[in-house]
């Protein structure tokens, strides 16, 4: 027990020194086994922490423990770019650029944006760290087109993006949406829309998701409320890759997610998403999410509620579902999570799909597939996957958070 207590110490001593540059050179994102090797490290240093008593409100949540417990976490926001796991852990958002304060929820001009409005900053060239001098409710004019480099981050206000057409991230990198109340959405377009401050063009309709993801990569949603939008809460599709989509709540929507373009667009074959610690809650019906082609790490989320299904895809795509809790509806026709879809069986039963250590709850089963190649699971492995039993205290603080500046968040 001595030897154990002192590697503890050395390591955690060392985590606490050099923690952020382990944290920023993990290695690339196209190896899954050093991906899930660098999170068992971020696992078990927080886990270190808490048996020393560092960290007496460490929940288990790697994401949240990397942060939250910290009382000066608005006077290092940036931090919370090292704290990113899965395939999307490389997103750095305006990590290294400068905190841009919005001061005015308006957005009277797509074309010609103000300074101080949240347009006017996520168009920007340069990295910028996105933050919010008060509560508002932005209602946009058009979709609000983000440029590379940037972090949304809601904490310490309570910030509605609602009304009106919402977020696209369509062929830039490296964003952080984190905090942000998103709800609402419509359809935008048939309009001039800037997209830099050298740039701006016509666009056509939108579909009026949440946060739409067109040809992105790494790109990490966290911690967010979604709820009610005209298509999807969040689509990823047209090539999209090495996405974290986690801690985040959604509700009150039919078609949730979609990881994919179509069956025939081959170029989102090597989408790599994780689906993590996130409450997929009241008053859904689908698509949480709905997969094609790609590799998808779906992993200590929490169904609560679903209408017909829970997990689906088409155009075989490989879905490795570990440690979930799901709570199947009362309707004894739709206790099943799975939906294979647009293939006769004959064709799915070739797709790799696998539940691992699922808890399923009031009738709910999960319908696998596949020979179970280990490398295709690889491939769909981003992280160490925690007992479903405690995905109700991974999940707990799912969604938007209430924090207070100078104390725990």
């Amino acid at each position: 027990m001595a030897t154990q207590y002192f590697i503890c110490l050395i390591f955690f001593l060392l985590f606490s020194i050099h923690g952020r540059t382990i944290l920023s050179s993990a290695a690339p994102m196209e190896d899954p086994e050093l991906v899930v090797a660098e999170v068992h490290r971020s696992i078990n240093a927080s886990i270190a922490k808490r048996n020393l008593g560092y960290l007496s409100c460490g929940t288990g949540n790697p994401i949240d423990d990397c942060w939250r417990c910290e009382p000066s976490w608005d006077q290092n926001r940036q931090q919370l770019a090292d704290c990113a796991i899965g395939f999307g852990k490389n997103a750095i958002g305006g990590r290294n650029g400068k905190i841009y304060v919005v001061t005015d929820p308006g957005d009277d001009d797509a074309v010609n944006p103000k300074p101080g409005t949240l347009r006017y900053a996520v168009i920007q060239d340069e990295p910028l760290w996105i933050i919010f001098e008060r509560d508002m409710v932005i209602t946009l004019k058009e979709e609000l087109i983000m440029n590379s480099f940037k972090t949304i981050d809601g904490r310490g206000a309570s910030v509605h993006i609602a009304g009106g057409p919402c977020i696209t991230v369509q062929y830039v990198s490296n964003i952080i949406i984190h905090g942000i109340h998103i709800h609402d959405c419509k359809q935008g377009g048939n309009a001039m829309v800037r997209d830099s401050p050298r740039h701006y063009g016509w666009r056509t309709i939108s579909d009026g998701d949440g946060v739409s993801i067109f040809g992105g990569t790494h790109i990490w949603v966290d911690h967010c409320s979604l709820s009610n939008c005209n298509d999807g809460l969040i689509d990823a599709i047209h090539g999209s890759s090495y996405i974290t989509i986690s801690n985040n709540y959604f509700t009150h929507h039919d078609k949730v997610m979609l990881l994919g373009h179509l069956d025939s667009y081959i170029q989102d074959k090597n989408m790599q998403v994780t689906v993590a610690f996130n409450h997929f809650g009241e008053d859904l019906v689908q698509r949480m999410p709905r997969c094609r082609l790609g590799y998808f790490h779906v992993v200590n989320n929490d169904y609560t509620h679903w209408g017909m299904y829970a997990i689906g895809g088409s155009a075989s795509p490989t879905i490795n579902s570990q440690g979930n809790r799901f709570a199947a509806p009362d309707d004894t026709f739709h206790k099943e999570v799975t939906k294979h879809e647009d293939a006769p069986e004959s064709e799915w039963r070739t797709w790799n799909w696998r539940s691992e250590g699922d808890l399923m709850i009031n009738g709910a089963y999960f319908t696998a597939s596949g020979a179970g190649a280990s490398s295709s699971y690889a491939k769909a492995s981003s992280l160490g996957a925690r007992p479903s039993s405690i995905v109700g205290a991974l999940t707990a603080s799912a969604g938007a958070l209430i924090c207070k500046k100078g104390s725990r968040c």
